[in-house]
């Protein structure tokens, strides 16, 4: 189990950073910049926090108050960083080879070329990382992190500068590789996709500032700050005000919507998915809208909706090719949003 609990001062923030993750893979979603890859430097040792505790299974890796701060090496944490930081003039051998300080000289090379049989890369052993593939790179460099047994894994946007086809083939071999995996997995994210395929539990980072840890199916089904809609995909996100305990006002839009969830005193925003406005009017959250702009893909439509008695602020509603061909290219459209897919939100970001 790693506890982390840290601060530290950064040039436009503080981190203020503070989760568990107790088994499977755990995401830190957040937008660029929020201080994701700082954290897991602090976890690994590469920066040391300003405050606070990292504890790896019972074992104090960091305490301010009681001045421990363990090297990298006596962490046995492994980071996997964006570009693999392989040594390129290493062969695929001889890189395993370097995280296999622990064990005696004569057994590295047998166990190096055992993990490499491992992520079948054997027949690669004499090869620097400039001839291989990139997929081949990875498994590289997972060999060589795993070798050296850490306790916890973390993954620093391992696919953030793929194209979508070696992503999506990197994405299932790194799922496959860690399914073996007894430890923890951390994987810094701004990918909610990504997210929902490789994590069990997320936790959202907005502005160095982590949110409290919930499940990916928890987060999509019902974020509640700003933060957590805007990366959870939501599109439609605008100011509001609450009237009650289930209705609000969104002056932008000039609407008056009906909640399902409560309407926290705190309110400042409710997001709306885009597949969830629905054409038609309805008894309930109806709004006649003038359509904007219309944007096609193979398998969606996006159409811009700039409601008639709002204040310039457009709605993203999400249709089939054939939803939206049922509407004859309508110029003008009614369109309702169902109580229960009205998010009643807190925090800043707008």
């Amino acid at each position: 189990m790693l506890e982390v609990r840290i601060r530290k001062k950064l040039d436009s923030f503080t981190l203020d950073v503070q989760f568990a993750a107790d088994g499977g893979v755990l995401a830190l979603l957040g937008a660029s910049g929020c201080g994701k890859s700082m954290t897991l430097k602090c976890i690994a040792g590469v920066e040391r926090p300003d405050s606070g505790r990292i504890v790896l299974n019972g074992r104090v890796l960091f305490d301010s108050d009681e001045g421990i701060c363990l090297t990298p090496q006596q962490r046995r944490v492994g980071m996997l960083f964006q570009d693999y930081a392989l040594f390129p003039h290493m062969t695929a051998l001889e890189n395993v080879k370097a995280a296999l300080g622990h064990l005696p000289r004569r057994r590295r090379e047998a166990e190096a070329m055992a993990q490499l049989e491992r992520f079948q890369l054997a027949e690669l052993f004499a090869r620097t990382p400039d001839r291989l593939s990139g997929g081949q790179r990875q498994r590289l460099a997972l060999a060589r992190m795993l070798a050296a047994q850490p306790e916890v894994l973390l993954l620093d946007e391992p696919f953030s500068a793929l194209d979508s086809h070696l992503r999506d083939q990197m994405e299932r071999e790194m799922i496959r590789h860690l399914q073996g995996y007894a430890g923890d997995v951390v994987l810094v994210s701004h990918d909610r996709d990504e997210v929902c395929r490789m994590c069990r539990q997320v936790c959202v980072l907005t502005r160095g500032r982590s949110e409290p840890r919930r499940t990916v199916q928890e987060l999509m089904a019902s974020p509640d700050t700003v933060s957590a809609a805007r990366l959870s995909g939501c599109k439609n996100v605008s100011s509001a005000v609450r009237i009650s305990e289930h209705t609000v006002s969104c002056p932008d839009w000039g609407f008056t919507l009906e909640t399902a969830a409560p309407v926290p005193d705190a309110l400042t925003a409710v997001g709306i998915r885009a597949h969830h406005i629905a054409p038609g009017a309805a008894e309930r959250n109806s709004a006649v809208c003038r359509v904007a702009q219309v944007r096609r893909s193979a398998f969606s439509v996006l159409v811009t909706l700039l409601p008639e008695r709002g204040e310039g602020e457009a709605l993203t509603m999400e249709l089939s090719p054939e939803e939206w061909a049922a509407q004859g290219e309508a110029e003008t459209l009614a369109v309702h949003i169902p109580p229960d897919c009205v998010l009643p939100l807190t925090g800043g970001g707008l």
